[in-house]
């Protein structure tokens, strides 16, 4: 009678793995293998109950219900874990170290910024101190690279970006232009200031249960594509802002620290910047 019963399984974490065997992209199999395995030894090193699984599947289910156009609640969890910037590392791993550090692209990006000419404002509703930013964009050698796509965006004066205001009807605090032959950009916006992430949703629930800091030091993100570079996705913080340290997504690196200059005069701006990205070969 023996004989006739099924064979007892190794384990659910061996079934699991066998049952990639046969996947024959090689890329996905190392990266479901691997998820498999650590996901299986979390849970048994923390003895997860059927309980706290179950609030977990609820907690990410209502994560992906706040999603939507123009709101990114995974991104926002990953950012918050620090994952984004683990993945940016990797990443970023054999980058020359002249080359200008990346840092977190965040939940607010949106692909609708209007283009803007060399010194015209993205702040066009304008909350806030308002500056003049330039600089030029360069390759690791100092060759300055003409044409490149220099994207730009933060938020008002108020520490609210346009996407968190339910009657945003055009995109505001963000343009788009593209250096001069001599790799040269200068655009207007206003002085960044600190500023609380959502916490109206799940992911503000893990902060508050964590009992963590849901402050981001004052930045102006700015994305640059060039053909032959590597994409820069980064972000310029302001010197001396409180929670440089503390920053809610780990993104705030010291070369990416910056001074604001008093403009001084009849300048139509209160604050100068001046600051040069150096993109990486592709």
């Amino acid at each position: 009678m023996a004989d006739t019963l099924p064979r007892i399984p190794a384990g659910v974490t061996a079934q699991a793995l066998r049952s990639i065997e046969s996947c024959e992209d090689p890329r996905l199999r190392e990266i479901v293998r691997a998820l498999v395995q650590h996901m299986h030894a979390f849970v048994r090193e923390v003895q997860l109950t059927p309980e706290e699984w179950f609030f977990g599947i609820d907690f990410l289910t209502r994560t992906g219900q706040k999603c939507d156009a123009l709101r990114q609640e995974f991104i926002l969890l990953s950012d918050v874990l620090g994952v984004s910037m683990a993945v940016d590392e990797v990443a970023h791993a054999e980058v020359p170290a002249n080359a200008t550090e990346s840092s977190a692209l965040g939940p607010f990006y949106t692909a609708d910024a209007p283009e803007i000419a060399h010194g015209e404002t993205i702040a066009r509703s304008g909350k806030g101190e308002p500056v003049l930013l330039r600089g030029r964009v360069l390759d690791v050698r100092g060759k300055p690279i003409g044409g490149a796509l220099v994207e730009t965006w933060e938020t008002d004066g108020e520490g609210l970006y346009d996407t968190q205001y339910a009657e945003r009807g055009e995109p505001d605090y963000r343009g788009n232009l593209r250096t001069k032959d001599d790799g040269s950009f200068s655009f207007r916006a206003i002085k960044p200031v600190s500023y609380s992430i959502p916490t109206d949703g799940p992911v503000g629930e893990v902060l508050r249960g964590l009992r963590r800091s849901t402050m981001r030091p004052a930045h102006l993100h700015v994305k640059i594509e060039a053909p032959g570079y590597r994409s820069l996705a980064t972000s310029l913080y302001t010197a001396g802002d409180p929670y440089l340290e503390t920053d809610a997504v780990f993104g705030a690196k010291n070369s990416l620290v910056e001074e604001y200059h008093p403009a001084g005069g009849n300048a139509p701006v209160r604050y100068t910047l001046e600051r040069d990205f150096v993109l990486a070969d592709a």
